[in-house]
């Protein structure tokens, strides 16, 4: 056996016959995650009696099969810690709940090897980050834009991350970005419901189209503002880019945003006088069930200093 590799025997029991394989796993190795083992089966570390590779999570599984899952050595962490400052909202053994400052980027990419999230996490937490979803993103459950504020949790362990990532796909967090968009939307609350996708004309940006995953907005009206509104988004969907895209589709652009705003001239002077070269964009309300504790825990965050000038220099 290779240095650092171990192997786990599973049987799958009666009772999970005709389940997805991944989940008759969990049953019979209940010291691992659901998602650590699907990524597994994905990767061609669990194999038959007779050698072969499952390969397929969803494949139904068979009672009294046998498994050999291989755990691989495990990989070192692309990112490398560091000791940046980070704002903890909250913070215990399963999870830690950020506050982020426009301009830092959640995690390493082309242009942004280090000075990420990731890095400070690596450092703040001391490896105690859940592994899922690869080395190089502990912990990231979910996402949002270097130059969006606001709150964001991270996984410290496989099973909070498990559960935080099913809350996302069945689209119960509760998510409300507060957004300072051009002109006064004709409603005082609606819905944008349009799926979105990459743009044909431009693969960095995202598009209103039909292929597009399914994308809901809704929003109200706070506060009328001198040319402007300060409006809540609450996202029933979290795609990329979702709530710039859909403020836009309905004529209500956000102010500052560099790439799908289109500001009028009154304003551009403005944000050029403050200085403010980002979307007015802050993820303020972040609620969720506690996934271990199964506690409903939520929490609120005020604009940053910001979008506090830019919204009372406005003030009508």
């Amino acid at each position: 056996m290779n240095r650092g590799v171990s192997t786990i025997e599973a049987l799958i029991a009666d009772t999970a016959h005709g389940w997805r394989l991944d989940r008759a796993l969990a049953l019979a190795v209940p010291t691992m995650s659901r998602e650590r083992l699907k990524a597994l089966v994905s990767g061609g570390q669990v194999v038959d009696d007779a050698g072969l590779p499952a390969n397929d999570p969803s494949r139904k599984a068979v009672a009294g099969t046998r498994f050999t899952i291989v755990i691989p050595e495990p990989v070192a962490a692309e990112a490398q810690p560091q000791d940046l400052s980070l704002v903890v909202v909250y913070e215990d053994e399963h999870l830690i709940v950020i506050d982020k400052p426009a301009g830092l980027v959640v995690h390493p990419a082309a242009g942004n090897p280090d000075g990420t999230l990731v890095n400070a996490l690596l450092h703040h937490c001391a490896g105690q980050l859940s592994g899922i979803g690869g080395v190089a993103r502990p912990g990231i459950v979910h996402r949002i834009d270097k130059d969006t504020s606001g709150l964001m949790v991270a996984a410290k362990s496989d099973r909070a991350h498990e559960g935080l990532a099913r809350q996302f796909k069945a689209h119960s967090i509760d998510r409300r970005y507060r957004a300072i968009v051009a002109g006064r939307p004709t409603m005082l609350m609606g819905t944008v419901d349009a799926p979105l996708g990459r743009s044909s004309a431009n693969r960095k940006m995202m598009a209103i189209t039909p292929n597009g995953k399914r994308a809901v907005t809704h929003y109200r009206l706070i506060k009328e503002l001198r040319g402007a509104s300060l409006v809540e988004c609450r996202l029933e969907t979290g795609r990329t880019h979702q709530v710039r895209v859909h403020m836009t589709s309905i004529g209500h652009g956000l102010l500052g945003d560099p790439v799908y705003g289109r500001s009028k001239a009154v304003h551009r002077q403005m944000l050029e006088t403050m200085g403010f070269r980002r979307q007015a964009l802050h993820a303020a309300r972040l609620g969720f069930i506690h996934p271990v504790t199964s506690i409903a825990l939520a929490f609120d965050s005020e604009m940053p200093g910001d979008m506090q000038e830019l919204f009372t220099t406005l003030l009508v």
